[in-house]
């Protein structure tokens, strides 16, 4: 071995050392569900498919949901309590010092020692009560934000949302760049990505596979936390 060799880190024969390896790629993975069939001819003519994008690589944290802040219902609610409050209380306080109540609280307070529990008015209060307190309860479980889709966390303590139309704009770009594809849609959800294009020229077969491999290429730059399941139908624009 020469001592060129032994400076480049070469082995004997030439070849490099273990030590300088390339490191390997990690290929994107499309899982299909279903062999798709050949189109049908006329100007129906179709073809669909569906599948899985694994992304690759570590997420670097868990990438939950963002919750919303929902300070319009939290205004409203708390003007309300206010201020039915504040009335009670001043009720209280004049009744406490001798003068008569309001004809209101008298008027409500005979109503519900009198009104059967069957009335019309008292189902109506009570179903409203009941439709108000799941809207609340709904509300203060669940995030929100379903416009927003949560993207991986390469670094722990940053957390970055990318807005479902802005991605459902950049994969209708990638899939106008396929050959063949005369118009395209896309729709970008929680857990799927629905895509359906029109081709005025090339055989289906070919433009849905094409799309197939942009878009998911395109779903694994878009850099989301979540795995989007791909639905990709192509057919011909009518006549």
């Amino acid at each position: 071995m020469s001592d060129d060799d032994a400076r480049a880190g070469r082995g004997p024969g030439g070849r490099r050392s273990g030590g300088d390896r390339a490191a390997p790629t990690v290929p994107l993975t499309l899982q299909k569900d279903a062999a798709p069939g050949p189109g049908t001819g006329g100007d129906l003519e179709q073809d669909t498919s569906a599948s899985a994008y694994t992304p690759g690589g570590d997420d670097g944290g868990r990438a939950g949901r963002f919750w919303s802040t929902r300070r319009l219902p939290a205004t409203v609610v708390a003007a309300v309590l206010l201020a039915a409050t504040g009335l009670l209380l001043y009720d209280v306080v004049v009744v406490r010092l001798g003068g008569p109540g309001m004809a209101w609280r008298r008027t409500l307070a005979e109503e519900f020692a009198t009104r059967p529990l069957d009335d019309v008015w008292v189902r109506v209060g009570a179903a409203v009560a009941v439709v108000l307190g799941l809207w609340l309860l709904t509300g203060a479980l669940t995030p929100g934000l379903r416009g927003l889709l949560p993207m991986r966390r390469d670094t722990p303590d940053v957390r970055a949302g990318l807005e479902r139309d802005a991605a459902a704009l950049v994969l209708r770009d990638r899939a106008m760049e396929v050959a063949g594809v005369q118009g395209a849609r896309v729709k970008v959800g929680r857990r799927r990505v629905r895509a359906r294009a029109q081709a005025h020229f090339r055989e289906l077969d070919e433009v849905r596979t094409e799309l197939d491999s942009a878009l998911g290429d395109g779903i694994r730059r878009l850099g989301v936390a979540r795995r989007h399941r791909l639905s990709v139908r192509v057919r011909r624009p009518k006549r």
